[in-house]
């Protein structure tokens, strides 16, 4: 998530950018520093260049964390009938833009690319969470391809506020020069006889794709749910209409398809606890059943002020994709611990192994300042920290296990690399 505008030098900057594009070894004294997610979805953040140490985890009462579902509208089957339904196979073969070959800064990657210009550098538009076909059955692929989602959210600062949107980039021939497509998440709106569409205005701090559903991290509330079994294709042109327009299209901010977001699950806490930050989010299949990770973000200011970081994990049920209630019929998590390790971007677990991500600040000429990578093999041991083995402004984390490899994202202009490294090389328990 994003910390305030850094504070680089121009011509190292793009320095460092071209070398790194090209593949080229980066020497230490120019590497860049990483960021941090957000205190609140403004994305006001901090920039700390020494990451304190986390402090010794304490197990919770994992009940106490709770979702209740609900669909947030009627109105699907009535832009089913008035849009053309798309695939998202179709939509990955649909590329309108080339990813570029470059080699990102981090300890045992298997893979990288970076995206095209106008995205790697533009400031309108942040990137953050990450989802892989993996996630959607254990398998590679989802409608014969490979494909790889991530979101990002406006940052324009401008009205109107597009919301976020999703890169379908298919990776089926690999990542030397992917094409990709952003899609714009929408929430149904209108009435029956006029359904339409508003865009969907949350952080996405991170995805999780599970069978048809794609959910979307939203900070204080929850996740939204997203169907891809209702993808939609809308008039494009015009880059400020959204919805149904009075001639009877219906535009997206110029973006060609739309996600329709199905469900919500809201979150509550009983027992005294404050309420969860859903900071990021990521499916684990080694645990029995599925489950979800979500970990939440923190400063060291919020940390010296008594915030805590938790780690939950909910289960999840692989007939209907929906969070899974408990034999009482509520919704609510196994497992909970108290980790107050600071600016967490993203987590992840693998056969019981927790994976974090950590941002470390905005001074990019700082190489001590790179992104983290801590491993703790739960609910026992210490948490281990993998010192600048992630690239600047680390974010969410999202796990292969048909390669073993696990993917991260860097949020900051001109210095955004998407990536996979080795989880074996990193893990204790696996």
């Amino acid at each position: 998530m994003r910390s305030s505008r850094p504070n680089h030098r121009p011509a190292v900057h793009a320095v460092v950018t071209l070398l790194a594009m090209l593949g080229l070894l980066v020497p230490a004294s120019f590497l860049p520093a990483s960021a941090s997610e957000h205190a609140s979805d403004s994305a006001s953040e901090r920039g700390s260049v020494a990451p304190m140490a986390a402090a010794a985890v304490t197990t919770l009462t994992a009940s106490n964390f709770r979702y209740a579902r609900s669909a947030t509208s009627t109105l699907v089957s009535a832009l089913d009938a008035a849009l053309p339904n798309v695939s998202m196979g179709s939509v990955a073969a649909d590329g309108n833009r080339t990813g570029v070959a470059c080699s990102a800064p981090v300890t045992h990657r298997v893979a990288s690319f970076c995206w095209s210009s106008g995205d790697r550098d533009t400031t309108e538009w942040y990137p953050q969470g990450i989802t892989t076909s993996a996630d959607a059955y254990g398998e590679a692929t989802y409608d014969g391809r490979r494909i790889l989602l991530a979101s990002w959210y406006d940052s324009s600062g401008t009205a109107p506020n597009k919301g976020v949107r999703i890169s379908v980039v298919d990776l089926t021939a690999g990542t030397a020069a992917p094409s990709y497509r952003h899609i714009l998440l929408v929430e149904p709106s209108g009435t029956t006889a006029a359904p339409s569409f508003k865009p969907v205005p949350v952080h996405a701090g991170g995805i999780m794709w599970y069978g048809n559903l794609l959910y979307v991290a939203d900070t204080s509330n929850g996740f939204r749910v997203f169907d891809l079994d209702h993808l939609w294709q809308v008039s494009t042109g015009d880059e400020s209409k959204v919805g149904r327009q009075s001639d009877g299209s219906f535009h997206a901010h110029n973006y060609k398809y739309v996600l329709p977001q199905t469900a919500r699950f809201t979150d509550s806490t009983v027992g005294g606890y404050a309420q969860l930050r859903h900071s990021s989010v990521a499916l684990d299949r080694t645990s029995s059943p599925d489950s979800v990770v979500v970990t939440e973000y923190q400063t060291s200011t919020d940390l010296a002020g008594g915030s805590q970081v938790r780690t939950v994990r909910i289960p999840i049920d692989y007939t209907n994709r929906f969070l899974k209630p408990a034999s009482d019929g509520i919704i609510k998590a196994t497992e909970a611990y108290r980790i107050d390790l600071e600016s967490v971007q993203g987590s992840v677990a693998v056969n019981g192994e927790l994976f974090y991500s950590q941002s470390d600040g905005t001074s990019f000429s700082d190489p001590s300042s790179a992104g983290d990578l801590h491993t703790w093999d739960a609910p026992s041991g210490a948490i281990v920290r993998h010192g600048n083995a992630l690239a600047v402004g680390a974010e969410d984390l999202s796990y292969d296990p048909t390669r073993d490899q696990m993917w991260s994202l860097s949020e900051h202009p001109g210095y955004r690399w998407v990536y996979a490294f080795d989880a074996s090389s990193f893990a204790s328990s696996f």
